[in-house]
């Protein structure tokens, strides 16, 4: 629907859903020193939003020394926002943690005053998942709500599905990523990031298919509807993730042509 109206989310005088896609470039030091280093050299580089990948961290079991680290990398970042994300060994990542530590850890990441946006994995126990909404949402930090399947790519009709129900538990950005095995995969999920764009969404969207494959739709996530799409400093946390700079020099090159 070409009138439809997308609420943008505005984070530290970043806004996500509007214009060029944002670059979200993730860190995944397991110690403070690491993740400081991580943090000093994105300087200069083309980032809008800085991810940490709290679930590299060592000390993820101590819920003080992780908020302390929050702290640190905000002050060390310069304004740039913070998205705190804890991934799951179920969806990609290390951690191992049970639904109730998960809930625990996010809400009182978000109560510390210290991230701007927090990751939810929307597949964990749904009361959950309604807590952390609704801690983040009373301390003003924004959610994204994911899902990610390193198994295959569903057909376009569950991708929408999933964005929809992500859409009505009241996230800010709804974002999916999936494993493409052939370019009919890549296509499917182009197409299902356009329907749910035109047709259903109220708010950002974020997808991306991974791998090699996948590349083309983190650099043209604008044309069907993705808002945001990350790129790498150093070592990459996601298959198909390309450096921060070439991820830049191709988003703009596609803005002008378009």
């Amino acid at each position: 629907m070409a009138d439809r109206t997308i609420r943008t989310v505005v984070v530290d005088g970043v806004v996500i859903g509007e214009g060029s896609p944002k670059i979200l470039v993730p860190i995944t030091g397991d110690t403070p020193e690491r993740l400081r280093a991580q943090a000093d050299a994105l300087t200069g580089r083309p980032v809008d939003v800085v991810e940490w990948r709290a679930d590299h961290f060592g000390a993820l079991a101590d819920t003080a020394a992780v908020v302390a680290a929050a702290r640190m990398l905000t002050e060390r970042l310069g304004g740039k926002p913070l998205l705190f994300t804890c991934r799951t060994t179920t969806e990609g990542g290390e951690a191992e943690i049970d639904d109730e530590a998960y809930g625990e850890l996010n809400i009182a990441v978000a109560e510390s005053g210290t991230v701007g946006l927090v990751d939810v994995e929307c597949e964990r126990r749904r009361d959950v998942v309604e807590r952390v909404l609704s801690a983040a949402h009373a301390c003003g930090v924004f959610v994204i709500a994911s899902n990610h399947d390193f198994a295959g790519t569903p057909a376009k009709e569950e991708i929408v599905g999933r964005l929809r129900a992500m859409q009505r538990l009241g996230a800010d950005i709804c974002k999916i990523a999936v494993m493409p095995h052939s370019a009919a995969d890549v296509l499917t999920l182009l197409d299902a990031t356009r329907t749910m764009h035109e047709e259903h969404a109220d708010r950002p969207l974020i997808t991306m298919s991974m791998g090699g494959l996948g590349v083309v739709s983190r650099l043209a996530g604008r044309v069907f509807g993705s808002a945001a799409t990350f790129g790498m400093v150093g070592t990459p946390s996601a298959p198909g993730q390309i450096d921060v700079d070439d991820l830049h020099t191709a988003l703009r090159l596609l803005e002008q042509a378009g």
